[in-house]
């Protein structure tokens, strides 16, 4: 197959993390725009980018795009669309998701039926049959629609890709895999320096940064629409890019990662879950209260998604609590600390302003990533 263009959306706000690593696997950007990254390459480049990226909610195949007013419009562009490249005659394939802003085409239900029953016509005349059993693999569709710009995309991933697998226990309000990463690759933290979360919870900001640390490829432990589509992508390619991955682990990395919550249970949760993505070696969990935070260490991170009020009477709680939070980290003066909240007078309770603050939303949720740069180590003597 030609050269394909896949879209990667994200994040809004963190568009440029998920460029980086896009482009760090050998792939071309087309375009960055908010909350998505279209990128080029082949067929072997879906497998690389599910695998690799940590920073993507999915992979996408850009089937075309076209301008639509009107509903008679988003049929015949849709129908004009050359799937027959994409599509085989037995294949499942439903439009799961229609999004649409500031279009003149808004009712999402109506756009999914318009969008299947354009497909099936286009095909019905390529393959010279009158009904479809959907019997083989399947192939989800999603529509976007963006001042009145449609664009149709398949969906390689399937189950979003902040799955990675390992966390089947979780505890209240957690912070989604991709998230994660993408805020822990927003700092300078590197395998070797020190980091602490002392609102670990399930333990996602630890064992994403053990995984990054040990270059542990997100998508090595989980599955893809994709690798069903034998008429798109060959098998091998799969079993390829799992072989580089594998290759990739660094296996005698040495880290030190901790994660402390003052809920035992969830501590037990986190422990459970960084055994599961094969990281356990490298975090020690502990049940901790964040005011007890310590450390003998210099230099070191922290990174941390503290409580900010999900319930209304939960709010009375948080001034104490960030400004128990500051005192803990000014113990701790030559940290660098990195906290995502939505909480939106985190910074006066917790008692000086960031060096940089960053708005992102974390789903529908508006969030700040105030970011503490503490001072630089000084450079290693090298020895004589």
């Amino acid at each position: 197959m030609h050269e394909l263009e896949l879209i990667a959306p994200c994040h809004f706000g963190l568009e440029a993390v998920l460029k980086r690593e896009i482009t760090d696997i050998g792939l071309e950007i087309v375009e960055v725009s908010d909350g998505r990254v279209t990128f080029k390459g082949d067929v072997s480049a879906i497998a690389k980018a599910n695998i690799f990226v940590r920073t993507a909610e999915r992979i996408l195949i850009k089937v075309g795009s076209f301008h639509a007013e009107t509903f008679d419009e988003l049929f015949e562009g849709t129908k004009a669309l050359p799937w027959d490249e994409f599509l085989p005659d037995d294949g499942k394939f439903w439009v799961t998701k229609a999004t649409t802003n500031k279009s003149k085409l808004f009712s999402g239900s109506d756009i999914q039926s318009i969008v299947k029953k354009a497909i099936v016509e286009k095909l019905k005349k390529i393959y010279r049959i009158g009904w479809f059993e959907e019997s083989g693999a399947e192939y989800p569709i999603r529509v976007f629609i963006l001042k009145d710009e449609v664009t149709i995309a398949l969906d390689t991933s399937g189950v979003s890709l902040h799955k990675r697998g390992y966390r089947q226990l979780v505890g209240t309000a957690p912070i989604s895999e991709t998230l994660a990463a993408a805020l822990i690759m927003l700092t300078p933290w590197n395998k070797d320096r020190y980091l602490i979360d002392p609102f670990c919870g399930s333990g996602t900001f630890p064992i994403e940064a053990a995984m990054i640390g040990a270059n542990i490829a997100p998508g090595m432990n989980r599955e893809f629409t994709a690798e069903k589509w034998k008429n798109l992508i060959p098998k091998k390619i799969w079993y390829d890019v799992i072989t580089e991955a594998e290759d990739n682990i660094i296996r005698d990395v040495k880290m030190s990662i901790q994660g402390y919550d003052i809920d035992g249970a969830i501590i037990k949760c986190a422990m459970k879950n960084a055994i599961d993505a094969g990281v356990d070696e490298y975090i020690h969990f502990q049940q901790r209260d964040m005011r007890q935070l310590s450390s003998p260490k210099k230099y070191g991170f922290i990174i941390t998604n503290p409580p900010y009020g999900e319930r209304l009477e939960d709010k009375k709680e948080l001034p104490a609590l960030y400004k128990d939070m500051g005192k803990a980290f000014d113990s701790l003066d030559t940290w660098s600390k990195f906290i995502i909240t939505s909480y939106e007078e985190a910074e006066k309770y917790l008692g000086r302003k960031a060096t940089k603050n960053r708005k992102i939303y974390n789903g529908m949720i508006k969030s700040y990533y105030y970011q503490y740069m503490g001072p630089r180590p000084p450079r290693r003597q090298k020895e004589d």
